[in-house]
């Protein structure tokens, strides 16, 4: 099958290429000039250069393929510099949706999130709409609603060498996150990890598999652990015992909200709820895929040590 894929150079979008030439498919992959160097095995795909907004670009793909993954994600939006949540979140899929639909393409597979949802932060709405506009349309899609993704990040950005690095190397104690006046739950909040290659792995998989068509997946870890759990294992792989501190989350909010235009700032306002409210779900979802899912351990977080 050959693949139009859309957020091919990020995280996931390297992993999901391994897979798909794993299962011989060809990825027809859009890629911005300025992202060329970024995009691994780029030998082995037909790359199209252009940005999401480029149409003309954008049909030319759909003319030689007959799938669509769209995995273009934004953690961070810079609304100046016109990177925002609603140009790429949803703008870019309902682009794709409406090319596909022209040129005859059926399967479309879209990267979601966990925890979207219609009256959420931007991040999360727009995702949330992009979903219902790929369920009103005429495809034949699949909706993934990855939790929190770990693995090696091979250059690009990922949650837990960004938390090392912007956290907990620091010769400060480690937060632990806590809402209200009283910190009795500090850190409690929970999350189920989800490595990279088991998710790369259930959107390739679905591409061809018929009983997937018109479902949304939530991905999840096996394991269930909390904020506190998540920093002593990252710190235990470079041998570390971190000292960790309750830090009420409305003061890190404040001064996120006044600095987080500025991309030094290590997090957003809006990144601190979404992490507060955790990061779980319950689902059959590597049954379904024949997948075994990678544990969330020191040993499999062997990459923070590079």
């Amino acid at each position: 099958m050959k693949v139009a894929l859309f957020g091919g150079t990020g995280f996931v979008g390297n992993y999901i290429i391994d897979e798909l030439l794993n299962a011989d498919h060809e990825p027809h992959v859009l890629v911005r000039p300025q992202n060329a160097s970024k995009l691994i095995q780029a030998d082995k795909c037909t790359v199209y250069s252009g940005h999401i907004e480029n149409e003309s670009v954008i049909k030319d793909m759909m003319k030689n393929v007959d799938g669509v993954i769209y995995n273009i994600g934004l953690i961070r939006q810079f609304s100046k510099k016109g990177i925002t949540f609603e140009k790429l979140h949803f703008e870019g899929v309902k682009r794709t949706i409406k090319l596909a639909e022209s040129a005859g393409v059926k399967r479309y597979v879209l990267m979601s999130a966990n925890g979207v949802k219609m009256d959420g932060i931007p991040y999360q709405t727009t995702k949330y709409i992009a979903e219902q506009l790929l369920k009103n349309s005429t495809l034949d899609w699949t909706i993934f609603r990855p939790t929190l993704i770990f693995g090696d990040p091979r250059g690009t950005v990922e949650f837990c060498s960004q938390l090392k690095r912007n956290m907990l190397v620091l010769p400060i104690p480690a937060p632990l996150f806590y809402s209200g006046l009283f910190p009795q739950n500090a850190g409690s909040f929970s999350f189920n990890p989800v490595h990279v290659t088991d998710v790369a792995k259930c959107f390739v998989r679905t591409l061809e598999k018929e009983t997937a068509i018109g479902k949304t997946f939530e991905i999840g870890g096996e394991q269930t652990i909390t904020w506190k759990e998540l920093i002593k294992t990252i710190t235990s792989v470079y041998g570390k015992n971190k000292w960790v501190i309750p830090a009420p989350v409305f003061l890190i909010k404040t001064l996120a909200i006044l600095l987080d235009r500025f991309a030094w700032f290590p997090v957003t306002a809006d990144q601190l709820m979404m992490l507060m409210e955790g990061n779980t779900c319950s689902s059959n979802v590597f049954e379904e895929f024949d997948v075994k899912p990678i544990e969330f351990n020191s040993e499999n977080l062997q990459y923070l040590n590079g």
